[in-house]
């Protein structure tokens, strides 16, 4: 009688098909199986069984009814975040959203945001995407997208309202200070994310900037280092890899940055897991891009998984100078899965090791040249980091992009890119990292002449 009430719930039904499947292999291959596999399926079986009463209690007695798909999504969630820090059950928008950022790309306008006050406001504006070309710029503060005000809503609904289908038009509502509130028109473009940022310093020194490790990384610094080589007449004295607070991304554009700066045949990175069968080695080819021009890479205690691959291989093949702090330490690679109905699993499955045989994981790559977090000059943070372009000297006057040309709107983002550039320029100068990259460079280029 109990048995049949519990088979009335399918969940039941699909586990106590399960073991009594399983008891009835036990019993026939017996002999076959010794003690240790004997108490491994009996233990399974317990397993089964305490799930089970657990979820028939919460069924009958958790004070509002639950539904099947609740519980068992939770389930497995609570199994696999249970594995470690970095495995997880996703949901469907949640999977959507983590390979949407690996790829680094989606339809949208290119803006950078953030919510302030009852507003969207616009951080920055990406360069040449449908929102640079219309005229926005930092400090805007969106209030209505499309006919739904902006007031009330999260970050996330108003990134949702904006991205869309390729070749689609959305219109924005703007304040802009000591303006009344204009619309833009903007049609949604596939926007790759800018995870990668480039700067010629004096003396022939490039700074790059890599923010994270996308599908488009590795092109996007290729890009920028050939940018910087022609500002500087076809070539650049020596580089500094700024990866400072890069959590990481997918590892194959480790691999893909790793390979560009060695031009030996040596490891980039192995990966080790419990099926041996899965090790691989990833190898480098030939052709160094900077022809074996100086490199520095700063790291910290932000840097993190594919930013340690890239510091751990130029470290051990000696291609770079590492300076800096102690990095994060996560020497683990998670593998994602697509599974029904959209939910994804992203799983822990394998450790790397450096070209050096070294495990980074809870260890961190350690520092050649180790740095302290101090400051060049005593003065207030807002003064270098919160100033505002009409702060500054000869600013551009303010706007409405709607009654501008389409050429005119362009003129005036150029010319507030370069006033941009130039403060940022400005900002690396009293980076204290970037100061001392900079005196090491420029040490190891006298002692080459």
């Amino acid at each position: 009688m109990i048995l049949l009430n519990y088979l009335r719930h399918p969940l039941l039904l699909v586990i106590f098909s399960t073991i009594f499947a399983l008891s009835t292999a036990s019993c026939a291959e017996k002999k076959e199986l010794n003690a240790k596999e004997q108490q491994n399926l009996q233990t399974f079986i317990n397993d089964l069984e305490a799930f089970t009463i657990a979820y028939s209690n919460i069924k009958k007695l958790y004070v509002e009814e639950v539904d099947n798909k609740k519980l068992f999504t939770n389930a497995i969630k609570g199994m696999v975040s249970g594995l470690d820090p970095h495995s997880v059950y996703l949901e469907p928008k949640e999977q959507k959203n983590l390979l949407e950022s690996t790829s680094g790309k989606f339809g949208g306008l290119g803006i950078v945001i953030s919510k302030k006050n009852d507003a969207i406001q616009v951080i920055s504006p990406i360069d040449d995407t449908p929102a640079y070309k219309a005229g926005m710029q930092a400090g805007d503060m969106i209030i209505k997208i499309g006919n739904k005000p902006v007031r009330g809503m999260t970050l996330e609904d108003g990134v949702n309202l904006m991205r869309g289908k390729p070749g689609t038009d959305i219109k924005i509502t703007v304040v802009r200070k000591n303006k009344k509130p204009f619309m833009v028109k903007i049609t949604r473009e596939i926007i790759t994310i800018v995870s990668v940022r480039g700067y010629l310093l004096d003396d022939g020194i490039g700074y790059v900037r890599v923010s994270s490790f996308q599908k488009p990384t590795s092109n996007l610094l290729q890009k920028t280092i050939k940018r910087l080589m022609k500002e500087n007449d076809g070539h650049l004295e020596s580089l500094i890899l700024d990866l400072r607070n890069n959590p990481g991304g997918i590892l194959n554009a480790a691999i893909d940055i790793s390979d560009l700066f060695l031009d030996d045949a040596g490891t980039i990175v192995y990966i080790k897991s419990r099926i041996k069968s899965n090790n691989t080695r990833f190898n480098a080819t030939s052709g160094d891009m900077l022809l074996g021009s100086p490199i520095v890479v700063l790291i910290n205690e932000g840097s993190a998984s594919a930013s340690e691959i890239v510091a751990g291989a130029l470290q051990d093949h000696k291609r770079a100078i590492i300076m800096g702090n102690t990095s994060f330490g996560k020497g683990s690679v998670q593998t994602i899965l697509g599974l029904k109905d959209g939910y994804g699993l992203k799983v822990t499955t394998a450790r790397y090791y450096t070209p050096n045989d070294r495990s980074i994981q809870a260890k961190g790559i350690e520092p050649d040249i180790k740095l302290k977090n101090i400051s060049l000059e005593n003065e207030r943070k807002d003064e270098v980091t919160n100033t505002k372009e009409s702060d500054l000297e000869g600013h551009l006057d303010i706007e409405d992009p709607s009654k501008l040309s389409s050429k005119e709107v362009l003129i005036a983002q150029e010319k507030k890119k370069t006033k941009e550039n130039k403060k940022i320029l400005e900002r690396l100068e009293k980076d204290y990292f970037v100061h001392e990259a900079r005196n090491l460079l420029k040490a190891l280029a006298v002692l080459k002449k």
